[in-house]
């Protein structure tokens, strides 16, 4: 090497591109976290039209929820209280958000792996797979969101469920929101892991995890109902705390899911029911616990999937 002369990091002959920036790897992530979300849109509408689209996409929350309203009239002769069908209203319209989030990612690892034979070669591109896969899920969670919005205006619109813009507390309604749908998300994260290490038939394992959970969280039943044991668990699970801060929030007056006089959370606070508040600072808190044990969890699962080769496994499922 002369003098005067600037040596280059170069790598068997060829010149090494210098380390990106952190603005350009956020900007790389965003584009490959837009471009996974538009990829899982177009593979969820391409099928059909879209008006049949929409039609398939609130049938279930819709029918779901007017099943759930004509049971609760038939039980009370007709005379149930206005509260308590804004409950089950508004607990069905959400519910839409949590099947399609916590199914979306681990469905999305099933498609990939056993369907198109893509899993692998998404792993070894330059972005993040939990960042595409983040972005497929988002698409599955928006299809929940029209059954959702569509529900809770049926519920509005046709079912008589009271509701007053003037009464809505806006800042907690969005504030529940956000870190209800990251709870959403944590949870399909971590059934996005074990996914990855499934070799069985794992199709039917989100849409069981969303049964159990509709038991424990009061979607369209108060905690009171359930033994000490069911409410304690349904006390340590986010979905819990967001669907009573989304309904304090919505009509100030409905009826708690999580309170009551004889209900475990009486028993250990002396209260009767928790506060909108109240309910979206122990969603923060939980949301926190879940959103860091999904990153442990799919970051442990991805690993141990590499090593044993998960990625292009095929289990004929």
């Amino acid at each position: 090497m002369t003098a005067g002369t600037t040596a280059l990091p170069s790598h068997g002959g060829a010149w090494l591109a210098p380390d990106p920036t952190r603005r350009e790897r956020l900007s790389q992530t965003w584009r490959g976290f837009r471009t996974a979300a538009k990829l899982g849109w177009q593979a969820e509408v391409n099928w059909t039209d879209p008006l049949l689209f929409f039609i398939y996409s609130i049938a279930k929350p819709v029918s779901g929820a007017l099943i759930l309203v004509f049971m609760l009239e038939v039980i009370s002769g007709g005379t149930a209280n206005p509260a308590f069908r804004a409950f089950v209203v508004i607990g069905s319209a959400l519910w839409a958000f949590v099947v399609a989030g916590i199914s979306g990612l681990a469905w999305t690892v099933l498609d990939d792996r056993e369907r198109y034979r893509m899993l692998k070669y998404l792993y070894v591109s330059p972005n993040d797979l939990l960042v595409l896969l983040l972005g497929r899920g988002l698409a599955r969670m928006s299809v929940g969101g029209i059954g959702a919005v569509v529900t809770l205006a049926l519920g509005i619109g046709v079912l008589g469920v009271p509701f007053d813009p003037t009464r809505v507390d806006w800042l907690i309604l969005v504030v529940a929101m956000v870190l209800g749908l990251t709870s959403i998300i944590a949870l399909g994260t971590i059934l996005a892991g074990v996914a990855l290490q499934t070799r069985q038939d794992a199709w039917q394992y989100p849409e069981a995890v969303s049964g159990a959970l509709f038991l424990v969280v009061g979607a369209v039943f108060p905690l009171i109902v359930l033994p000490s044991v069911g409410q304690a668990a349904g006390l340590l699970i986010p979905l819990t705390w967001w669907l009573e801060a989304v309904r304090g929030a919505l009509f100030p007056d409905i009826v708690s899911g999580i309170g009551g006089p004889g209900s475990l959370f009486a028993q250990l606070t002396g209260r009767s029911a928790p506060g909108p508040t109240e309910a979206t600072l122990v969603l923060l808190a939980t949301t926190a616990v879940v959103t860091l044990a999904a990153v442990v969890t799919y970051r442990w699962s991805e690993r141990r999937a590499k090593e044993r080769g998960l990625f292009d496994v095929t289990t004929g499922s």
